[in-house]
């Protein structure tokens, strides 16, 4: 995924014509960035967990530069919620508003 890493300004009219409603985009986003975010926690604990020891050796924690080169890596990776606007502005998240189902 592209997006922005620097912070960058934007149109609040633009991500309200997508769902119709300024608060309902936002609240859409979040709950996007919410699922990035579980999924690269998932993703990162599980490459971290085949360093993980029984013995907690000090000389290892310093030692293991695989393992801080996986987590600079998941560092410098654009946050959750850059992620989730760039997939809602490019209309890449499927969401539906279950009120106006009903009342259709």
């Amino acid at each position: 995924m592209a997006a922005q890493q620097s912070i960058i300004t934007r149109d609040l009219e633009k991500i309200a014509e997508k769902s119709g409603n300024l608060y309902e985009s936002i609240f859409v986003i979040s709950q996007r960035a919410k699922q990035i975010s579980t999924n690269m926690k998932e993703e990162l604990n599980n490459k971290l967990s085949e360093f993980a020891s029984t013995v907690d050796n000090l000389e290892e924690v310093f030692e293991n530069k695989e393992q801080i080169e996986i987590s600079k890596f998941y560092e410098r990776m654009p946050k959750p919620t850059s992620l989730a606007m760039e997939e809602f502005m490019e209309e890449k998240v499927l969401f539906r508003i279950p009120d106006e189902e009903v009342a259709e």
